[in-house]
Formats: structure tokens, sequence, C-alpha cells
């Protein structure tokens, strides 16, 4: 399906898109793929890597719709994966995550559209569900926006994809432990019993490509995953680096969960088992709710929501094991 087409990755610089990016550059897939980030250092970097003819680069902002239609003209596939996505950042300048997360987004979606772009995937968070922060919340609108938007897109389909942690992405805890063990320091944890989903971006990237080849107009898709509790992430990793770092319990950051919800009950209640995936059909009631209350829902009623407190949980060493799988652990445990 992918052959001799143009993909479009947004945000292409940052950890996602380049491991979507690595993962067809190694295969026949795609004739073209296109780079869309407002980073030009990155871009400069990235180009020089990897020195192919079947990579173009575009500066723009998704915010820019002027600068997001150029970059989608032609383009058959988009992986959205442009993004705010620190909380404490997002949290002190909420207007900006909603400039980028959903204003963006509906760019995005809109060129699409008038692009006839075949299938558009927009990557969203745990944290969209059940939002307390601001970051959450931004991406709880986007989802809102790219199921609006697919009840309307002719002939594109636009759907999306809900991931827990990414171990070892760009501002995530991983490399931070790592850094401090490096340094001699202790390991700052918000809350040892705090858990989180654990992904690799293999597995994420996995998850994108499930839903380009399965989703109807309006999907989220969601990955399957264990947790570990914080305690257990940090244990593991001071044992497989030999390190004398201690653990220091510094208090839960502004904006934070104790355990992270990939979906709410009430999803659950009409997702799809899919194996190793849970689909979620779009809600496609119009306005007329009358329509729709004259009968409750018996089922919300024994069910729960698909959290990290609930998943299956990792061990230390179940930990160690997932940790290994990581190319950056590789690289630093040689180092």
């Amino acid at each position: 399906m992918f052959r001799k087409k143009i993909l479009l990755i947004t945000g292409g610089t940052g950890s996602f898109g380049k491991a979507v990016l690595n993962r067809f550059l190694s295969t026949d897939h795609f004739s073209e793929i296109r780079i869309f980030s407002r980073d030009e250092k990155k871009q400069d970097d990235l180009r020089r890597k990897l020195s192919s003819p079947k990579v173009k680069f575009y500066i723009g902002d998704v915010r820019d719709s002027l600068s997001v239609e150029v970059a989608v003209r032609g383009v058959d596939y988009i992986f959205h994966a442009a993004a705010l996505k620190q909380v404490p950042s997002c949290e002190f300048f909420p207007i900006e995550a909603v400039k980028t997360n959903v204003i963006g987004t509906e760019n995005v979606l809109e060129a699409a559209i008038r692009n006839n772009v075949k299938n558009v995937v927009v990557l969203s968070t745990d944290k969209a569900v059940y939002p307390i922060n601001a970051m959450g919340i931004s991406k709880a609108m986007m989802e809102k926006v790219l199921v609006a938007k697919s009840r309307n897109a002719g002939n594109t389909i636009i759907s999306g994809t809900r991931y827990g942690n990414v171990m070892a992405s760009r501002g995530s805890v991983i490399p931070l432990f790592v850094e401090q063990m490096k340094l001699g320091k202790d390991l700052t944890l918000t809350d040892p019993n705090m858990t989180r989903f654990m992904m690799t971006l293999e597995d994420a990237v996995d998850l994108v490509l499930f839903a380009f080849e399965n989703a109807n107009p309006g999907d989220m898709f969601v990955q399957k995953a264990p947790a570990a509790t914080i305690e257990t992430l940090a244990k593991a990793l001071i044992e497989m680096f030999d390190s004398s770092s201690q653990l220091k319990v510094i208090g839960t950051r502004h904006g934070e969960k104790l355990y992270e919800s990939l979906l709410t009950r009430e999803e659950r209640v009409k997702s799809e088992d899919m194996g190793d995936y849970y689909r979620i059909p779009a809600d496609n009631r119009d306005l007329n709710y009358a329509n729709y209350f004259s009968e409750g829902e018996i089922d919300m009623n024994s069910i729960e929501d698909y959290h990290s407190h609930n998943t299956e949980r990792l061990d230390i060493d179940g930990m160690k094991k997932l940790l290994l799988k990581l190319e950056f652990i590789k690289k630093e445990i040689k180092k």
C-alpha cells in the first residue's frame, strides 16, 4: 500500500518522527519522505546524517497553514507527530499548547482533505484520557478535532493513535536518570508508587503502521502495554549500570497523575479487542441527542478504564529486559 507513495512526517526531527523515518528508510516503501518541522538546526543535522535523496526537508510550523499547505501538496500519507508535549511548559504556556496541538492539527487535517491525502494518522497520548494538565487537555481537544474532521473528510481517512510513556524519548525520565548516575547524583523520583505504561519507540511505530493499515474514519488505536512504577524503573537502571546512586523522592510535580489511562471506561465499553491493540470507533452521533438517550449503558457500571495500575506490572527483571531493547541504553552501557 505504500509502494511509490509520498509520506509526510510533521515533527519529523523529533523522537517519533525519526523512528518512523528510520523504519521506512530501511525498506523500499515510499518513493519520497518529507520531513516538516520548524527546527532548522535539527533538520540540517538530520540531512547531513542521512544524505538520502529519498528524504526531503520542509521548514515550517503547523501553526502556519500556508507552510503546511506547501508541504502537503502531492502527499499520499501523513504521520502527524508535531506537538508541544512537555507537561511543565504547557502548564505555564497553555495557549501555546492550544496553538500547536489543537489549531496546528486542524491546519494539517484541513490541508490533507483539500489535497486528497489518502490517510492521516495523528499522534495522541495517555494524558488525553481524563486530563488534568494543559498538555493532556490540548491533546484531548486534538482528538475531538480529528474525529470531527473525519466525518466530512471525503476520501481522506483520518485516525489517531494513543500511546503511553515512550522510553528514552526526548524529555522522558530515562535519559535524566542515566545522566544523574553518570554524574554520581541521586535519582530524583516524584513518587515511587507512580506507574507509567512502558513502550519502546519501535512499539510506537508498529502502532502507527497498524493504524495506517486498519483504520476507519475517526478510529483511535491503543496498544496493550505493560507498566512499571517509577521506583522499579529507577532500581532496574541502577542495577544495569552498577551505580551507587540512591533514590531521592522530590514529590509530585504540578499536573502529574499517580497513574495514566489509555482507555476511558466509556471507551472500553465500545472498544474492539484486536489482539495486541484496541480499536475505539468514532462516536458518530449527531446533534439530535434525544435519539440516543432513551436507554442507558448497562455495562458501564461493571467496567473500569484501562490504566497503568491495572495492566501487566513489570518487576525489576522484566523492566531490565525491556530496557535492553533500547539503543540508547545499549550505547550508554557500552560507554
